[in-house]
């Protein structure tokens, strides 16, 4: 279990340190819950309707970057995409600031 809170802390600090050029858009669209943190570790749209194309492409590459890195993380440890993705989620879910949005894993999405 220890390794396994090992990998959600090691795939978390990847994502903490996203790519420049996307950090702000992303940034702004979470703290105006457009963007959110989603229980399987990916990002989604609290509000699509509020997403341009570009924020759009922004959230599609950083949930390529870490889908990635969960394949990364997953064999190093000898464990399942789907259970590093989850893993970092939780801990994506409990570091959201107040006020911005997040999904839980029934699909419903609340303000924290």
């Amino acid at each position: 279990m220890k390794k396994l809170v090992h990998i959600a802390l090691a795939a978390a600090a990847s994502f903490a340190v996203a790519s420049p050029a996307f950090a702000m858009s992303v940034a702004e669209a979470k703290a105006k819950c457009i963007v959110g943190e989603q229980a399987d570790g990916y990002l989604g749209f609290a509000d699509e309707g509020a997403a341009d194309e570009a924020l759009k492409r922004e959230v599609r590459s950083v949930n390529q970057q870490r889908r990635a890195a969960y394949e990364q993380l997953a064999q190093r440890n000898g464990v399942s995409v789907d259970v590093t993705a989850a893993l970092t989620a939780e801990k994506l879910l409990n570091q959201a600031a107040s006020g911005q949005c997040i999904r839980d894993q029934s699909g419903r999405w609340t303000k924290k």
